[in-house]
């Protein structure tokens, strides 16, 4: 109806395009309609398109003429633990080495290796990162757990090889992905659902071990949505269009968050870490809630800063309020990108660049988190779940010297 508004409006109201600010060659609209495509809103109810070509969501980069004062912070202020590491070569004692020197550039004591890797695999990755002079009390491993096939038995031999894989060094489970609840089926062939009662005696079997579950569940929710110039994704999903899930042949993206909700709630002796804090960034009065409900749930922030960066007021208050709740991760491993989050978490900084254009069209701001909050994010809260990070050498005080 919009659109068909407009374009009537385009053929039968030429006086008031003459009207217009600077000439003709626009349109006039309704109260709450949209400008046709093409055009843009110039004065209330007034739309024109521009008078040279427009150029591609691609090729339009302005530079800002903003001038303020800039904080770059390569290092993080206090020593972090990233929650969500996925370095890569991790198979020679030379790439051991350029990781450590890496970690060593951006102030990264502890890399959480969240690869979901198991049995053979983790024991290899486990003994190298041992040998390593350098990395054998700065890598730790969380061990995968094999979905397929659920049905008989599986529950037991699940259990059995996570037990396992603890006496080989695991201190979690995870990265749990995103296939949980998507793609992953049954013995029987039906979907896996995220809360399907057969899976409780692997979250009940970490809750005795003290393993925290780190769990991904689905992608933003845009990635669900009609790819048009209203999807604020729009740019990802055509660059990755494999990252779109059509409706007809998926969950909804509602479903598999009660699913994943519903599974936190029925464990409530198990700590769960929610990857890319459940991609509700964007959502902070639902994350609140959700908090509110599931005190055994924390979230981690990797791969969501654009969102936390484009509200600082209200990212700082939610991260004041769940400092003991909220853990510093990366996701992928660039180390030239670390230092966009310390600038967010660590300054008060306006209107600077994201680091991927196509996850977010807008500027970041800083947080300005206190210290104590940095802190808890960085490093205590990992800490305080997960046993198996060398607990000592760590700044014990607020306000002890950062490094």
């Amino acid at each position: 109806m919009r659109l068909a508004s407009a374009f009537f409006a385009l053929v039968i109201l030429p006086a008031a395009v003459a009207g217009q600010p600077g000439g003709g060659g626009g349109v006039t609209i309704q109260a709450g309609e949209e400008c046709p495509a093409g055009m843009t809103e110039v004065r209330p109810r007034n739309c024109r398109p521009p008078t040279l070509p427009a150029p591609s969501i691609l090729d339009y980069r302005p530079r800002s003429t903003l001038v303020t004062t800039a904080h770059l912070v390569p290092r993080s202020k206090f020593p972090s633990i990233d929650y969500h590491g996925h370095p890569t070569g991790l198979g020679s004692a030379e790439a051991l080495e350029r990781l450590a020197d890496d970690l060593d550039r951006i102030g990264v004591r502890v890399m959480v290796v969240a690869n979901n890797v198991s049995g053979d695999a983790l024991r290899t990755q486990v003994a190298l990162a041992q040998a390593s002079p350098r990395l054998r009390d700065r890598l730790r491993f969380l061990t995968g757990i094999d979905f397929r096939d659920v049905g008989p038995g599986w529950a037991e031999r699940a259990v059995a090889q996570l037990e396992a894989d603890v006496a080989t060094g695991a201190v979690g489970i995870g990265e749990i992905g995103k296939g949980l609840g998507l793609s992953t089926r049954k013995a029987d062939g039906s979907r896996l659902q995220i809360d399907d009662p057969a899976l409780d005696p692997v979250w009940q079997a970490a809750a005795r071990l003290k393993l925290p579950v780190f769990i991904h569940t689905a992608d933003p929710q845009e990635f669900w949505q009609p790819i048009d110039n209203t999807n604020e994704r729009w740019l990802e999903l055509a660059l990755f269009p494999n990252r779109r899930y059509p409706p007809e042949n998926n969950p909804s993206f509602e479903q598999l968050m009660t699913e994943r909700d519903n599974m936190i709630g029925r464990n409530p002796c198990t700590t769960f870490v929610v990857a890319h804090m459940g991609w509700h960034a964007n959502d902070l009065p639902r994350l609140a809630r959700m908090m509110n409900a599931m005190p055994n749930m924390l979230v981690e922030v990797g791969a969501v800063l654009y969102d936390i960066g484009r509200q600082p007021r209200a990212a700082h208050d939610f991260f004041v309020r769940y400092q003991d709740r909220i853990l510093f991760g990366k996701d992928s491993f660039q180390p030239e990108e670390y230092p966009y989050y310390w600038r967010v978490f660590e300054t008060n900084d306006d209107y600077f660049d994201y680091y991927r254009d196509y996850h977010a069209s807008w500027k970041l701001y800083g947080v300005g988190l206190p210290d104590e909050v940095l802190q808890n994010v960085y490093y205590r809260n990992a800490l305080r779940i997960t046993p198996g990070i060398p607990q000592i050498g760590w700044p014990d005080a607020i306000g002890a010297a950062p490094r």
